[in-house]
């Protein structure tokens, strides 16, 4: 599949946000985004509702006017232009088909609406259905198929005007646990198959956007607190916020020492990396709960069991420390310590990342 629909948009192919903000009366929804997803990358909108997310998503869609800045696909300004004049694919949460049309009829509805060649039709629509395993389901209307196949279906008809931009909005949320597994690895695969197509992938799943997407922008409050690979924000994150919503983490009030690569969490001296943090300054201590070791390392924490939950290959474990309540998640654990208990914790010096309190979550 190649080429682009619509209106033609061309260039490199790819999306720019060049301080886009969009407001409802007093009620700024988008705060000056910046942003660029890169032609063939996936980009995540990542956030909680109301972060603006979607509204970014709209925008880029044609379904909402920025009230300043400008977007721009490939190398085309379509601020103003028209949604079906935009060359974009998109598919929401709701599969929106028609439920008196059959599934080859959704998949063409976008054609008819550029006015495709008529005879050009019938192919695009047997390409997509294929691209998406739908073919053998041309002739069923969307009652008779699964949610799964529904969405697939609402995929196939963005794809068949074969865009150079496709827009999700949270396409898996309406799915079970283990439709939604398969759906994330049939995506992946449209991925491959699509290289030189752009993405824009909105979600409040963290392991939807860790599992697709090439960069991930995590939104809050409608403003952008962070860009970058699914990796590095996992692994050094910049805001707390940041690490409290990509992935799970202890985030714990800590000390800055006088020596170097020391901080202090009550009566516990730990080593970290403090660079870029002044001595006597506080911060915040990251680690993920999964590189806590129970027992005595290099970094040692002890204090009393609050909770523990079995989770089938691992046990949760919620100490108090200091003040805080430390988790960790260990391999699962044929006599699980009682609650209350003493125990000691570990993690490695390079396991923990320093956030300053300068950088907050909604800087």
């Amino acid at each position: 599949m190649s080429g682009v629909g619509g209106d033609g948009v061309g260039g490199d192919i790819g999306i720019r946000f060049d301080g886009v903000s969009v407001a409802y009366g007093s009620n700024t929804v988008l705060d000056s985004l910046d942003l660029t997803v890169e032609r063939g990358e996936v980009m995540a909108l990542l956030g909680p509702s109301g972060s603006g997310k979607t509204t970014a998503l709209r925008a880029v869609a044609g379904f909402v006017t920025p009230a300043r800045g400008r977007v721009h696909i490939g190398d085309r300004d379509v601020t103003h232009l028209p949604p079906h004049r935009r060359g974009v694919g998109m598919v929401v949460q709701s599969y929106a088909l028609f439920p008196h049309l059959r599934v080859e009829d959704n998949v063409a509805f976008g054609l008819k609406a550029q006015k495709a060649d008529k005879a050009a039709i019938p192919g695009r629509v047997a390409e997509a259905l294929e691209m998406t395993g739908m073919a053998a389901y041309a002739k069923r209307y969307p009652r008779e198929l699964s949610g799964g196949q529904q969405q697939r279906v609402a995929i196939a008809r963005a794809l068949a005007i074969r865009p150079g931009v496709l827009l999700l909005d949270e396409p898996l949320s309406a799915l079970d646990a283990q439709l939604r597994s398969g759906m994330l690895a049939e995506l992946a695969r449209l991925h491959r198959e699509l290289p030189d197509v752009s993405i824009l992938y909105v979600t409040h799943d963290q392991v939807e956007a860790l599992t697709l997407a090439d960069r991930i922008a995590v939104m809050d409050k409608a403003r952008l607190q962070d860009c970058g690979t699914p990796q590095e924000l996992y692994r050094s994150p910049r805001t707390e916020f940041t690490a409290s919503f990509v992935g799970n983490a202890n985030l714990l009030p800590v000390r800055v020492g006088s020596g170097s690569g020391q901080v202090r969490l009550g009566d516990a001296e730990l080593k970290v990396d403090t660079a870029g943090v002044a001595a006597g300054a506080t911060a915040t201590l990251c680690v993920r709960p999964h590189l806590v070791g129970l027992g005595e390392g290099a970094n040692t924490l002890r204090g009393a069991v609050a909770e523990v939950q079995w989770r089938g290959a691992t046990h949760r474990l919620y100490v108090d420390v200091a003040g805080q309540r430390v988790k960790a998640d260990v391999r699962e654990l044929r006599t699980p310590p009682a609650l209350g208990s003493q125990v000691a914790l570990h993690f490695a010096p390079e396991d923990a990342v320093l956030l300053s309190a300068g950088v907050a979550a909604d800087a």
